[in-house]
């Protein structure tokens, strides 16, 4: 297909630009419009997709047929099977009456379903038999209907990952990828952003009876940078906002970074897929590694601890003082005996009258009688210091751990805790 051939659909169907994506897109669409197949447009939401749609339509056998656009993640999923394929009276509550399915009413024409990756699962089945065999069952009905119908679909997720996560067929999703399209998003088209721009306001000022907006060269650039998440469409409404508000009709990057929304840029990691099945894993797991990293940290100081002790010029109440922390949950031991200097003295005493005793300990291996390590109970015990440090206000506790608070009132049950 030439150049001037994709200038003419470009024409007939209103597209504005001259991106190469854009270009090959519509090439492809062309190409495939002719025949039967089945079609996957794919693209961000508010790209354009439900343009291809139509030029796929009008350039095949089936343009004198119906054309019917539809959005499946609009639809409920209780009505979405009658919709689609139709009901025989009685069959649910408040079928007062036959009715027909978009897919009987568009025999011998073409189906546009926007947003395929959000059908439910049972009628993706009932879809999978049309594609197939070109038949359909109506709700409430045992017989089998034919209809002729050319299939092309739309989604703006990645039904590979749908297929994988058990929300989409993956039988239904190689029958729908025959011929895939691929729709550019606005920032990845260039200088069609701004060619776009000037169309939205041309017809604005034709709209509302103002004369056309205008940007300067750095207010161009500044549109370009842009990254516009919601595409085409987010693209014309601030065009729209732009004719409707600004007196002065020529617009500077100043101005125009006033109806640009700052794009919001999160530091938190990603979920991965199937997060949600995962996240209850996840906050058990977190607890679980900081009682690990606690301990550990408490037995490294505690080595530090009894190494500098045993040497002879070390200031003894300055490393009492330092390691503090490590005294503070022993019930036998006064909080505060290492703050004052008699009682720091007399702990001294009582571990140089070892010294000796270290200096002439050797480290080879042993059989020690054996601590419990199980982690259910060092995270019970976290769980019980936590609660009686903040008087058993479950908030605290649960901030305290780095847990949640639902998280928390679902260990207390597990380790049968009553309030303190």
């Amino acid at each position: 297909m030439n150049h001037s051939e994709i200038q003419s659909i470009k024409q007939r169907f209103g597209i504005i630009g001259n991106s190469p994506l854009l270009n090959y897109a519509i090439q492809v669409a062309a190409q495939v419009a002719p025949t039967d197949m089945t079609v996957l447009i794919t693209g961000e939401s508010g790209s354009g997709k439900e343009s291809f749609s139509k030029i796929i339509h009008s350039l095949s056998p089936r343009k004198h047929g119906q054309f019917i656009a539809i959005n499946c993640g609009a639809i409920p999923e209780g009505t979405i099977d009658s919709e689609l394929f139709g009901h025989e009276k009685g069959s649910f509550t408040g079928a007062q009456e036959a009715r027909k399915g978009y897919f009987e009413v568009t025999n011998g024409g073409t189906i546009f379903l926007d947003e395929i990756g959000e059908m439910p699962l049972g009628t993706q089945a009932r879809l999978l038999r049309v594609l197939e065999n070109g038949e359909f069952i109506k709700v409430g009905s045992s017989k089998v209907q034919k209809t002729d119908v050319r299939v092309v679909t739309a989604t703006n997720v990645n039904l590979l990952n749908a297929v994988r996560d058990g929300a989409f067929r993956e039988d239904l999703y190689y029958r729908l990828n025959t011929v895939p399209i691929t729709v550019p998003p606005l920032r990845e088209r260039g200088d069609d952003v701004y060619l776009l721009f000037r169309k939205f306001a041309a017809d604005f000022a034709e709209k509302y009876h103002v004369k056309p907006i205008t940007l300067t060269p750095d207010a161009i650039i500044e549109l370009q940078r842009f990254r516009f998440p919601g595409n085409i469409r987010q693209l014309k409404n601030i065009a729209e906002q732009i004719s409707v508000l600004e007196y002065d009709r020529e617009i500077d990057s100043t101005k125009l970074r006033h109806y640009l929304p700052q794009e919001e840029v999160s530091s938190v990691p990603m979920l991965l897929p199937g997060h949600r099945a995962a996240e209850q894993n996840f906050s058990e797991r977190d607890l679980l590694y900081k009682v690990l990293f606690d301990m550990k940290k408490d037995v490294t100081d505690l080595k530090k601890l009894v190494y500098e002790f045993i040497s002879p010029q070390t200031n003894k109440a300055s490393i009492l003082q330092e390691h503090s922390h490590l005294f503070e949950n022993l019930d036998n031991i006064d909080r505060h005996a290492y703050s004052a200097p008699e009682k720091a003295e007399n702990i001294l005493l009582s571990v140089n009258d070892h010294a000796d005793d270290y200096e002439k300990v050797e480290d080879i291996p042993h059989e020690t009688e054996e601590e419990t390590l199980s982690l259910e109970s060092k995270e019970k015990e976290m769980i019980l210091k936590a609660l009686k440090k903040h008087n058993n206000k479950r908030k605290y506790a649960a901030h305290d751990l780095g847990i949640s608070e639902r998280t928390l009132y679902r260990k207390l049950k597990q380790y049968d805790i009553e309030e303190l």
